[in-house]
């Protein structure tokens, strides 16, 4: 039985390519184990560069075909999303080793440090680089375990969403997406929103109350009033002031947003903060980084210094340059309030926004498909336009029974200009005479390994 991360050395991952699944492999190689995964994106060489950095860590890779699992192996990990068909689950069981979640291997690594686990339906990502950033500015040598790649990292030659520092604290992401998030006992528990996604708002609250039990210290966005509601100590949470909120109790407030082009300025409880990046949505993301990190003693002055150098995450409001006129931005915005969030950032940098986004999944497109129409429309400016591809599809077993244009339909009865192109290999073709010399196009969309070489060959083609 598998209940400490003493109990086996020879772990091997099903679908190591994903990036919660590689974050945690990669950690596991960091502390000496000898690690090893497949993935189904090797069989197809859909994988991008992902195999072989993961190669170069020393982590062996295999196709998906159970070949990498042998007598040797003392752990098998998988997702949510890996189903008992798979030929390494099976061959796992006739050989008897243990199969355990990648969120119960996390669990383990997290009861091993002492962890800062951050929460919410947006902005985990993002507010988990910004933490680490500035904890390792402030020499305290972190972990992290994250769902998106920190550029730092990348510029290093790594995947970048994981690193094995020296120092006492881990950073992760919580999903709350699959429940996941209640099997951590965090030193520090971090709520950030909370917003529909995956699941409906009660069944959230649930999840988000069971969060703050296990967390010894628990801090919240008190400008979200979901989030508010499960706040254990005003003095220790953070919000930002607005017309609607100025009354807060926080103990962090952020206040004086500005957005200049592609860089943002505010400050928090009167210390100056600038960052090279767009959108309020990042002032409170920052907010809530100094926010923990000063509760263990990182003064908001070098959470400033730090935030001011802060290079990004992968896929995360990502600049790819401007061309003939137009600015092209990639972004992981994929459930309704962050793609508003998204266009929303975007909008100051040009008269004209031309947002296109890639739905992943059938059953969470038809369970948000309201909810987008909403939140997109409460956005769009006149002169907007919103573009859609038909929704991604990552296999298994699944119905049909909604398409992006339904979507796009929906936008279009609300009097927004919405297009569906089927194929997004079109899109720029099709997108082209409706540039001006003054837009930002945006794309949007997640769970697609191949987004990345995509914005590739739309910036190619603009």
């Amino acid at each position: 039985m598998i209940t400490t991360l003493k109990d086996f050395q020879r772990p091997f991952f099903i679908g190591i390519a994903g990036t919660g699944m590689s974050a945690i492999a990669q950690y596991l190689k960091g502390i000496g184990m000898e690690v090893s995964g497949s993935d189904r994106y090797f069989n197809k060489g859909e994988a991008g560069e992902i195999r072989q950095k993961l190669s170069e860590d020393g982590i062996l890779c295999f196709p998906q075909d159970g070949t990498g699992i042998n007598e040797m192996t003392d752990l098998v990990v998988v997702s949510t999303a890996v189903e008992d068909t798979v030929p390494e689950v099976q061959k796992a069981k006739a050989l008897n080793i243990p199969i355990i979640k990648r969120s119960e291997l996390l669990a383990l690594i997290t009861a091993s440090k002492k962890t800062i686990a951050v929460g919410g339906t947006s902005g985990k990502s993002t507010t988990s680089a910004m933490l680490f950033d500035i904890l390792e500015h402030a020499g305290l040598e972190p972990s992290i375990i994250s769902g998106a790649g920190l550029v730092s990292l990348i510029h290093q030659g790594k995947i970048g969403n994981a690193k094995v520092g020296k120092g006492e604290w881990l950073v992760i992401e919580a999903d709350e997406s699959d429940g996941s998030i209640v099997q951590y006992h965090a030193d520090i528990g971090l709520l950030l929103n909370v917003d529909k996604d995956h699941k409906e708002i009660d069944v959230l609250m649930d999840i988000f109350k069971t969060f703050q039990q296990n967390s010894h210290r628990f801090i919240v966005n008190r400008s979200h009033p979901l989030a508010a509601e499960l706040s254990t100590n005003a003095a220790g949470d953070f919000a930002f002031a607005d017309e609607n909120n100025l009354g807060l109790s926080a103990g962090y407030i952020g206040s004086g947003f500005q957005q200049n082009g592609l860089s943002i300025s505010f400050a928090i409880n009167d210390i100056p903060f600038t960052m090279k990046t767009v959108g309020k949505h990042n002032m409170e993301n920052a907010l809530a980084a100094a926010t923990v990190a000063a509760m263990i003693g990182v003064p908001l002055e070098i959470s400033s210094r730090s935030i001011a150098t802060y290079e990004g995450i992968y896929r995360r409001h990502q600049v790819i340059g401007t061309k003939n006129g137009v600015t092209l931005i990639d972004d992981y915005a994929h459930n309704p309030v962050k793609c508003a969030a998204s266009i929303a950032a975007c909008q100051p940098i040009a008269q004209k926004l031309v947002a296109w986004f890639q739905p992943h999944g059938y059953v969470p497109t038809k369970f948000l498909r309201d909810d987008f129409c909403k939140e997109i429309s409460s956005v769009m400016r006149e002169g907007d336009e919103i573009w859609m591809s038909e929704i991604f599809y990552a296999g298994g077993t699944t119905t049909k029974d909604i398409s992006a244009n339904d979507l796009v339909n929906d936008l279009k009865e609300k009097g927004h200009a919405a297009f569906f192109v089927e194929n997004r290999n079109e899109i720029v073709e099709n997108m082209r005479p409706h540039f001006t010399n003054n837009t930002v196009l945006l794309l949007m969309g997640a769970r697609d390994p191949s987004l990345e070489k995509f914005a590739e060959q739309v910036w190619e083609k603009l």
